[in-house]
């Protein structure tokens, strides 16, 4: 069997190309084993070589990951808008992305990851252009799996990935709320998602956490797929409950993202979330994008393929010719990339900006990455115009119901989602400022913690624990009736906040436990999460 490092050197080599790397000579000695197939060794040496590689000095955008850094090279924006809408409208407009996401997804189910040609020539054999409905099923053209996807035969939302997501997202926000850190996203991935039903940057990240390489290492080791378009199509519900609020959403998603992209991948995320707390607040398509773009680099390959979009939309009414401009210049990212996709998404929105059907039927049919695209817009455009505004052809075949994968949420009323995220969102506009400044993020410094190092009395609910922290944040947590010492890793701080991670033995085989809390004083307070179960866990300090 191939080795790791062998199935993902082709892409990781399109990966360090795109940013920005000069792979002229490592492409040539990589052709050349993989033509006469070395053995592993020879490939992990030039695996590791590649990407060790740094942007060539003249690359002309800065794309940084962590939150701080992007933060410092983003446009002005409004961080915050006055949202006017009482808890009624409110839950119209939310209710209204659960819908509108829910059939964009469907509208692009069946002919995922088609180029746009292939779309078009299907739909002319089975007179379904101009397209005015769902796609229809043919049988031999269309898988079998996906005809519940399909004009006449839906019923209900199928389950599909993009669905799975926001369901995911909810269940950290119902537990955390505005603390919920990368560790707890990843740890709620692992609780509640099947790993054969994520795909690429996800199923590279689900593979990392189990091996133990947690946030933000998940995101980067062996992941040629971490700037493709997995995180974004998991940002809605992070614009769902900051309404108004796009810097909080593109923070949110920022930590969610971050568990398995950088770049352009995370700021896919941290757009599209920002784009969706401005649209409960602006009905005006521009500035919804615009605010978008005002939580990302500005100097950045996603910010400049949206930007020219944008451009081009205004010169022409013709959707199609905008697409043969984005194709033109983006056209050589992989189908399921963030960028050529997030341009699809930006020019539906022009197009679907008084009409969501033609929002929607125009980015599926740009082909590429449909179900996503065709969620992503449906998603924006029903936050905009809310649940009763949606066209009933559209809605009623779903019949209020989403499938999914995620464990005890398999059979869902979109209404019901709709009505829990609603709740999550009233909370956290209650949220007051100084925990949005507290809020755990992957920006940690490292080196020295005033607070965190000394000895500590800890308490877990099981035995005796002492915990030491040095300076630098290195340490150890000794089980005192167990007679075992365990090295304590992943130590973040941020503020009074504190994570860190440890092993427990349990009969020959370790669990790790992650530790996220707060440092009051003399006094460490927090809870411990491990395979889905939480416990309270305290602290009090014995010596500096």
């Amino acid at each position: 069997m191939e080795s790791l490092e062998h199935q993902l050197i082709r892409v990781e080599l399109e990966q360090r190309q795109q940013e920005g790397c000069d792979t002229a000579d490592i492409r040539s000695r990589i052709e050349a084993v993989l033509e006469d197939g070395a053995e592993d060794s020879v490939f992990r040496t030039l695996y590791d070589e590649l990407v060790a590689l740094d942007p060539v000095k003249d690359f002309p955008y800065s794309e940084p990951s962590l939150l701080d850094d992007i933060r410092a090279l983003r446009p002005e924006g409004p961080r915050r808008l006055s949202l006017t809408l009482g808890e009624e409208a409110l839950s119209e407009r939310i209710h209204g992305a659960w819908l509108g996401r829910a059939v964009g997804c469907s509208l692009g189910k069946p002919v995922e990851g088609w180029p746009k040609h292939r779309i078009d020539n299907y739909l002319g054999s089975v007179e379904a252009l101009p397209l005015t409905n769902y796609i229809p099923y043919r049988e031999g053209t269309i898988s079998p799996g996906l005809k519940t996807s399909t004009r006449d035969n839906i019923e209900f939302m199928a389950r599909d990935d993009d669905m799975d997501f926001p369901i995911l997202g909810l269940l950290a926000l119902e537990q955390k709320g505005a603390t919920f850190s990368p560790r707890h996203m990843a740890d709620v991935w692992l609780s509640y998602m099947p790993y054969h039903l994520l795909y690429t940057a996800e199923n590279v990240a689900y593979r990392n956490l189990v091996n133990r390489r947690w946030p933000p290492e998940s995101a980067t080791w062996r992941n040629p797929f971490r700037e493709w378009i997995g995180a974004q199509i998991r940002a809605d519900i992070f614009g769902y409950v900051t309404p108004g609020w796009p810097e909080k959403g593109a923070e949110l998603a920022f930590r969610d993202a971050s568990i398995s992209h950088v770049k352009n991948g995370i700021y896919g995320e941290m757009f599209v979330a920002a784009t969706l707390s401005a649209a409960f607040v602006t009905a005006d398509i521009d500035q919804i994008i615009e605010i978008g773009l005002s939580e990302i680099p500005a100097q950045c390959r996603l910010a400049e393929a949206i930007r020219d979009t944008l451009a081009w939309c205004n010169e022409s009414d013709d959707w199609e010719a905008v697409w043969s401009r984005i194709d033109d210049k983006y056209g050589h990212y992989h189908g399921v990339h963030t960028i050529n996709n997030a341009a699809f998404v930006a020019m539906g929105l022009k197009f679907g900006a008084d009409d969501y059907e033609q929002g929607i039927v125009v980015t599926v049919r740009s082909g590429s990455d449909t179900d996503c695209t065709g969620a992503t817009v449906g998603s924006i455009l029903g936050a905009k115009f809310g649940a009763s505004a949606l066209p009933t052809k559209w809605t009623d075949v779903l019949s209020d119901r989403l499938m999914s994968s995620v464990r005890d949420n398999n059979d869902n009323r979109i209404s019901a989602l709709a009505e829990r995220t609603l709740q999550v969102a009233i909370k956290m506009l209650n949220v007051p400022d100084v925990v949005e400044e507290e809020t755990v993020t992957e920006s940690f410094p490292k080196g020295m913690s005033e607070g965190l190092p000394g000895i500590w009395n800890f308490q877990l609910g099981f035995g005796r624990h002492e915990l030491r922290v040095r300076p630098d944040l290195t340490g150890e947590i000794e089980m005192i009736e167990f007679n075992e010492v365990k090295k304590i890793s992943n130590v973040k701080i941020d503020g009074n906040r504190v994570c860190f991670s440890f092993g427990v033995d349990k009969g020959g085989y370790e669990v790790d436990i992650a530790f996220d809390g707060t440092i009051d004083g003399d006094r460490l307070i927090g809870q411990c999460s491990s395979g889905g179960f939480e416990f309270s866990a305290t602290g009090k300090r014995t010596s500096g």
